[in-house]
C-alpha cells in the first residue's frame, strides 16, 4: 500500500494543470489567501475521500483474494488501463495550443469561495480515485498505516504548500519565479500529462496484474 500511495501522491503532486491554475491565483490580488483557500479545500477533498473509504470499511483490510478485495484490484486496475489509454490517445493527437484559461482574465476577482471549489474541479479525479482503491487496504489498528495516510495526503499537496509558503515569505522573488514556472509548465503541459498518465497507468496495471494471479 505504501508505495502506491508514493506512486499516486507524486503524480497528484506534479500534475501540470491544478499547479498552472495555483500560480494563477497566487498572482491575482489577495493571492496568498486565495492560493490558502484552495490549497485547504485540495487537502479537505483528499482527507473526505479516504475517510469516506474507511469508513465503508471499517478500518479493516478485505481479507486477500476475497470478494472485495479482488473487486479493489480489478478498479485499480481498470483506472490503471484507462489513464493508459488516455496518455496513449493524447500522444497520437496532433498538438493543440495551451491558452489561459477562459477563468484566468476574472481571477483577481475571484472569491475564496470560488478558489476553493475551483481546487475540487481540478482535482485528478482518476488518480484520487486510484488513491481510494489503494486505502482500502489500510489497517487503523496499525501507526504505519496511519503515517502512510498522512504522508500520502502531505505529498499530494505538497506542491501547492511549496508555493504557498513561498509566496508568504517572499512575494516578490517567488512572484518572478512562479510565473516563470507557469510558462514552463504551459509549453510542457502536454508532454507531462502523457508521462504521468502512463507511467502511473503502467504501475496500476502491473500492480493490478501482480495481485490477481498472486
Amino acid at each position: 500500500m505504501v508505495v502506491d500511495l508514493v506512486v499516486i501522491g507524486t503524480a497528484i503532486t506534479l500534475g501540470p494543470l491544478h499547479n498552472s491554475a495555483f500560480i494563477l491565483l497566487l498572482s491575482s490580488r489577495r493571492g496568498a489567501r486565495k492560493g490558502l483557500a484552495f490549497l485547504l479545500s485540495w487537502l479537505v477533498d483528499l482527507v473526505a475521500v479516504i475517510a469516506c473509504v474507511l469508513l465503508l470499511t471499517g478500518g479493516v483490510p478485505p481479507a486477500l483474494h476475497s470478494a472485495p478485495s479482488t473487486a479493489v484490484t480489478c478498479a485499480k486496475l481498470v483506472i490503471g488501463v484507462g489513464l493508459v489509454l488516455y496518455g496513449a490517445h493524447r500522444r497520437r493527437r496532433p498538438p493543440r495550443p495551451h491558452g489561459p484559461p477562459r477563468w484566468a482574465a476574472r481571477v483577481d476577482g475571484a472569491s475564496l469561495a470560488t478558489a476553493a471549489g475551483l481546487a475540487w474541479l481540478l482535482q485528478p479525479w482518476a488518480l484520487v480515485g486510484a488513491g481510494a482503491a489503494t486505502v482500502v487496504a489500510a489497517d487503523l489498528s496499525s501507526v504505519a498505516d496511519w503515517l502512510a495516510l498522512t504522508g500520502y495526503c502531505l505529498l499530494a499537496t505538497l506542491s501547492l504548500v511549496v508555493m504557498e509558503m513561498y509566496t508568504v515569505w517572499a512575494p516578490q522573488a517567488a512572484g518572478a519565479k512562479l510565473n516563470a514556472l507557469r510558462s514552463w509548465l504551459a509549453h510542457h503541459q502536454e508532454q507531462l500529462v502523457i508521462t504521468l498518465s502512463l507511467l502511473v497507468g503502467l504501475w496500476l496495471v502491473a500492480r493490478g496484474i501482480y495481485d490477481l494471479v498472486a
